[in-house]
């Protein structure tokens, strides 16, 4: 499903030359759900980032499915993005001017579905994270909890195949971080492949696989010991 083959990603800093990622080879097969963790700086977003076609590797392939990422054209990328990976970032990302079901509409929007099409699945996406009855608030009228419910409903609009997540729980209270990973489970039991960058040792804990990065490397990765799934 995503494949890295010996992907290495260097910029200059102050005259000198660093490595944000070192020869990482990685495959992650349809319907995985594998965390990334390591400390700051050690590569998990630029990983992330690179998986999601948004930063091309200075060396190495990215693949999703049979497509080499980056020797598409950006067009070529742009629609691969949009046909079949979901991002859920810390920060949410929300359109603060626009209602939460406003901002779940604008993928569909992009992708020319008519309105009373994104309307009917944007209410029912809301209704599935639990919020049917905040469709007409604007992010600053939402918790943070709801915030961030908000952009899972939005990046679940296209239907991607393929979740990357950003610290989808680094904002969030202990009880809100496990209700956002019990979603991320549902997912996945959906088959969806979710790829998701985290500190919180709970959340990593939950994911099928864990990837560990140290200084742009990848120095594990494996099965993660299996834990007691959370029931609502």
């Amino acid at each position: 499903m995503l494949k890295m083959e010996e992907v290495s990603k260097s910029y200059q800093h102050r005259g000198q030359v660093v490595k944000a990622l070192d020869g990482a080879t990685l495959d992650i097969p349809k319907g995985d759900f594998v965390s990334i963790v390591g400390p700051s700086g050690s590569g998990k977003s630029t990983l992330l980032l690179m998986l999601g076609g948004m930063l091309s590797p200075s060396s190495g392939r990215v693949l999703l499915g049979d497509e080499s990422i980056y020797d598409l054209t950006s067009d070529g990328r742009a629609r691969l993005r949009k046909e079949n990976i979901g991002f859920v970032f810390q920060t949410f990302n929300l359109v603060p001017y626009l209602t939460a079901l406003e901002n779940v509409q604008i993928p569909m929007f992009l992708a020319g579905i008519d309105e009373p099409t994104q309307e009917e699945n944007a209410t029912a996406l809301l209704q599935r994270v639990g919020l049917g009855d905040r469709m007409d608030h604007k992010p600053t009228e939402l918790s943070v909890g709801q915030q961030q419910r908000v952009a899972l409903a939005r990046m679940l609009a296209n239907d991607p195949a393929v979740i990357l997540a950003d610290e989808p729980t680094g904002n969030l209270d202990p009880e809100t971080a496990d209700q956002v990973i019990r979603f991320f489970e549902e997912f996945n039991e959906e088959g969806r492949t979710i790829v998701m960058v985290t500190h919180d040792p709970k959340a990593a804990a939950r994911a099928k696989k864990t990837l560990k990065l140290d200084n742009g490397k990848i120095v594990s990765q494996g099965k993660t010991p299996q834990q007691p799934r959370h029931v609502a």
